[in-house]
């Protein structure tokens, strides 16, 4: 696997590119974190255009009024210092607790009610009910910034916020600092564990395969997922049976419906069949904190080291 400071390099190359201009750069010359980080201090100049999810988005001016309809993208603005130019989030957005958060949805958006709160910059995770055509309309630019497939999408993310609030030095230092972890947790374990996980995402119980943003976070580990054996793995979500989990008798638990669902090891032991599996009986449940497990920001490094820490912990206990 390369180091994740190595494609950093190149994301924030290709965002400060596009900075006042419109023009993307060739990114395929390789170049260090440190030389990336010298244009990035020229990238506050407007206007800017922003390549994201919803195509190439020119901002006229500092925005000055953001709202965020998206928790990840709150969690990413604030990371990189644009949170006082922040004036309404979702109601879902509940980090960092000063985040100011209304009965804006960004599960079903409203142009009308988005439009009231007279912003300058919209973030979007979804374009449900064509907002982004219906913002574009009253002059509003809207930043379509979808779940993340991989980590490199969370670190161009928070890149193209830096870009189109005028953040893009402190940008760079979050998506440098976040690699740079990100490759220490990694290289602290073990490679030669050779355990198996199931991840959680609710008691129904739905899971992630390996080609989920998730799965792939546990794929650094070297973690092998039971669920990418699961019959109708389709869409990388599949819904397991306790008998399917049973025989898999998984080395490590995480559970990420702790908050949503009260899941607990407690729980988990109470489910028929479920008292005699390997990670409840070793204490390899690991509980994690559900929005941390569901989103692809900042605090995606903390996800991974609460992973590394269990494999670590299961490895010496094997």
């Amino acid at each position: 696997m390369r180091p994740f400071r190595t494609v950093v390099a190149g994301v924030l190359l290709g965002v400060v590119g596009l900075a006042g201009c419109g023009q993307t750069n060739d990114t395929t010359a390789p170049a260090s974190p440190a030389d990336s980080a010298a244009p990035a201090a020229s990238a506050g100049a407007f206007p800017v255009t922003v390549q994201a999810g919803n195509g190439a988005v020119t901002i006229a001016k500092r925005p000055e009024r953001i709202v965020s309809l998206s928790p990840t993208a709150t969690e990413m603005l604030y990371a990189i210092g644009a949170g006082g130019q922040v004036t309404a989030v979702d109601d879902q957005s509940n980090h960092p607790p000063e985040a100011p958060k209304t009965s804006l949805s960004g599960f079903k958006p409203n142009v009308e009610a988005i439009a009231a709160a007279n912003p300058d910059l919209v973030v979007l995770g979804n374009d449900l009910d064509d907002v982004v055509a219906g913002l574009s309309k009253v002059g509003v630019p809207v930043l379509l910034e979808p779940a993340a497939v991989r980590l490199e999408d969370t670190f161009d993310q928070i890149a193209d916020l830096g870009a189109a609030t005028g953040n893009a030095d402190k940008a760079g230092e979050v998506v440098q600092e976040m690699s740079r972890r990100m490759d220490e947790i990694v290289a602290a374990v073990p490679k030669d564990a050779e355990l198996t996980y199931y991840h959680e995402l609710d008691s129904t119980p739905y899971s992630v395969t390996s080609k989920t943003y998730l799965g792939q976070i546990y794929g650094l580990f070297g973690l092998k997922n039971i669920a990418d054996e699961a019959p109708d793995a389709a869409g990388g979500y599949p819904k397991l049976s306790a008998e399917f989990i049973a025989k898999a008798d998984p080395d490590l638990i995480f559970l990420g419906d702790t908050k949503c669902c009260g899941q607990n090891a407690a729980t988990l032991a109470e489910r028929p069949g479920w008292s005699g599996l390997s990670a409840i009986k070793k204490d390899q449940v690991i509980e994690l904190d559900d929005d941390i497990a569901s989103r692809w920001g900042p605090r995606v490094v903390d996800l991974a080291q609460a992973v590394s820490e269990a494999v670590v912990k299961a490895s010496a206990s094997q």
